[in-house]
């Protein structure tokens, strides 16, 4: 069975998604220590959600609490938050609800700006970890891969992702009614990952030029030189971002801010003398004032900036609350592909569910026909035409039970059929799933 552990901007505060966001990393290993019901897991953690996708062995009872209860625990031993401070943030997805929620976050569905494009490329990312990991599992696989595919068709498909905007987007758009002139504009990036990239392409966009990055990790060199900016060292650090317009964080290096008054205080005479921007005149932004956008996740800047003269501070939490409202038509488009893409998810997992149980019962049919083939021919069946009549008799005898095994479970009851084939035959199938070419034969 498939469940999922969700807190998102929907369900928790925006203090809570970042301290789950800390240390997301030990918590599927952590997991599979902790419950033995529990196959593989997943986890998704971006700057507006924490997921925990997992497969949980369903004979185990009550397997869905079991699996809630080992997730909140490995939670609390990664983050070291107390189970009982989630009440209430999270919620539960579990069985065939769990790829349509999985396919309508990947493509930006559940996202804060709906259709945002980078949440395709965390989902991905988040099984490729599991998979460095070891923690995730076959039908997880088959999840995720799915998930990208339902991402791809409505990316394709609908209206949603031109609708959409992506949080960077988002937050410039905000910044406009504060900027005269993008082109006057001296910017500071703090980050060299993907949304830094993003950052950086959504800033030209706009007309900025005067572009320098820093990066807490000591790879703004490389970075800089790929994109053709300034790369700022930490001793420069303090100089160049008191003397900077506009600055953007979106470094997930750091579990600590990275901006602190510390550096926008920096005397006038240190920022006018060495800086390679020289002091900050506004000519860019309205009033000559700073304006700090923080788009990390666990926050990059020490809220306290907020409270400096001059200084302005947009982060996750206010962005969100200008997201726009949904796109309806595009909207819903996306999520009628999403439905569909869910509902070929759900038939072909139960189709496999019943394949060991279909195979158990033709192995038994024709096992019955092979033992009466041998005493009709040791009776002198010498033409063969009894052999011929018993294998059409089996063959008409299975075709029934089969068709009606892949209907039930298409309808989600497939373990009727399973129970139904114990009680009649006395047969229970392999724990391990057989050639399923068997089972449609």
């Amino acid at each position: 069975m498939l469940l999922c552990v969700t807190a998102s901007h929907k369900t928790a505060s925006f203090d809570m998604l970042e301290r789950l966001s800390r240390t997301p990393d030990d918590v599927a290993p952590n997991l599979l220590r902790l419950a033995s019901c529990v196959q593989g897991a997943v986890v998704l953690s971006t700057c507006n959600r924490f997921e925990a996708y997992v497969e949980v062995d369903e004979p185990v009872t009550a397997a869905g609490a079991v699996g809630v209860e080992a997730v909140l625990e490995a939670i609390e031993l990664s983050t070291g938050i107390p189970t009982a401070e989630l009440d209430g943030a999270y919620a539960v997805h579990s069985g065939r609800r769990v790829a349509e929620h999985l396919f309508a976050v990947a493509s930006g569905l559940e996202s804060v700006v709906p259709g945002e494009g980078e949440i395709a490329g965390q989902v991905r990312r988040a099984l490729t970890e599991a998979r460095k990991d070891g923690t995730t599992s076959p039908e997880l696989e088959r999840l995720f891969q799915r998930a990208s595919q339902a991402q791809r068709k409505v990316k394709n498909v609908t209206a949603l992702g031109r609708a959409g905007r992506s949080l960077v987007r988002l937050s410039l758009e905000l910044a406009d009614s504060r900027i005269a002139d993008w082109a006057a504009e001296r910017v500071l990036l703090v980050g060299t990952g993907a949304y830094a990239a993003v950052t950086l392409a959504t800033l030209r966009e706009r007309g900025a030029i005067d572009i320098s990055v820093y990066s807490p990790s000591g790879r703004a060199e490389l970075f800089a030189k790929k994109h053709g900016i300034t790369a700022v060292s930490d001793a420069d650090y303090a100089r160049v971002a008191s003397g900077s317009s506009l600055l953007i964080t979106c470094t997930n290096a750091a579990e600590e801010p990275v901006l602190g008054p510390e550096h926008l205080e920096a005397p006038a005479a240190l920022t006018a003398v060495g800086c390679p921007m020289g002091p900050s005149t506004g000519s860019g932004t309205v009033g000559g004032s700073q304006l700090v956008i923080d788009l990390g996740m666990p926050r990059n800047v020490d809220p306290a900036v907020a409270q400096l003269e001059g200084v302005a501070l947009l982060d996750l939490e206010t962005i969100r609350l200008h997201a726009p409202l949904d796109e309806l038509q595009a909207t819903d488009a996306a999520r009628s592909v999403v439905r569909d893409a869910a509902d070929t998810f759900n038939v072909v997992g139960d189709r496999q569910s019943v394949t060991p149980a279909v195979v158990a019962f033709r192995s038994h049919i024709f096992a019955l026909m092979e033992a009466e083939i041998e005493r009709a021919r040791a009776r002198g069946d010498e033409d063969g035409k009894v052999e011929q009549a018993m294998r059409h008799l089996a063959g008409v005898l299975t075709h029934t039970p089969t068709t009606r095994a892949h209907e039930l479970a298409a309808d989600g009851r497939g373990a009727e059929f399973v129970a139904a084939l114990e009680t009649i035959y006395g047969i229970a199938p392999a724990d391990s799933a057989s050639d399923e070419a068997a089972a449609s034969a």
